[in-house]
């Protein structure tokens, strides 16, 4: 009998360790139409990247970090560089054409739902930034401001690809 209670215990315990456990790394979810923030880039694409006169240069993709970025930094990293895109990219771009400027607020809008979204989620679950993820996210700054404001404006703008894919891969219920 006694082995019988010792091993049920056991068993449930496991089971709880595993269900905190797999509750920590459990992404959080955004929902937001990927397939219309994806159209609104694609609809500014070309008039952003046309003006990008460093076209040897990346802000996103040189760090290489948002695809080695483990599990438990994605939370702090698209916290980061939402932030990074709401508070300097949108803000730092001057547009003139109206048909660009509502793609670019329409994004920025989309940016400003899963700011919300994933402030919620955190605060249920907590999101803890590591020295790495602060790290990545330091060097997507110091980019940008190498390459001075416009500029940088302008190409994180042509990378929003990036980014976007970025946060489908992790965010999504179909990666979970």
């Amino acid at each position: 009998m006694k082995t019988q209670r010792a091993s049920l215990w056991l068993l449930g315990t496991t089971l709880v360790l595993c269900s905190v456990y797999t509750h920590g790394f459990r992404r959080c979810l955004i929902s937001v139409d990927m397939n219309q923030l994806e159209e609104s880039f694609q609809e500014i694409k070309r008039a952003i990247q046309t003006k990008d006169t460093f076209q040897n240069i990346t802000i996103l993709s040189t760090v290489e970090t948002l695809q080695s970025i483990k599990p438990v930094d994605v939370c702090c990293v698209t916290k980061n560089l939402l932030e990074f895109y709401m508070r300097r990219v949108f803000k730092d771009h001057q547009e003139l054409k109206p048909q660009i400027l509502r793609r670019i607020s329409s994004i920025a809008n989309s940016f400003l739902y899963m700011q919300k979204t994933l402030k919620q989620c955190q605060e249920q679950r907590g999101c803890q930034c590591s020295e790495e993820a602060t790290n990545a996210t330091r060097i997507v700054h110091d980019n940008y401001d190498q390459l001075g404001i416009p500029s940088a404006a302008i190409k994180s703008l042509g990378e929003l690809n990036i980014f976007i894919a970025w946060i489908e891969k992790n965010h999504q219920a179909t990666s979970v």
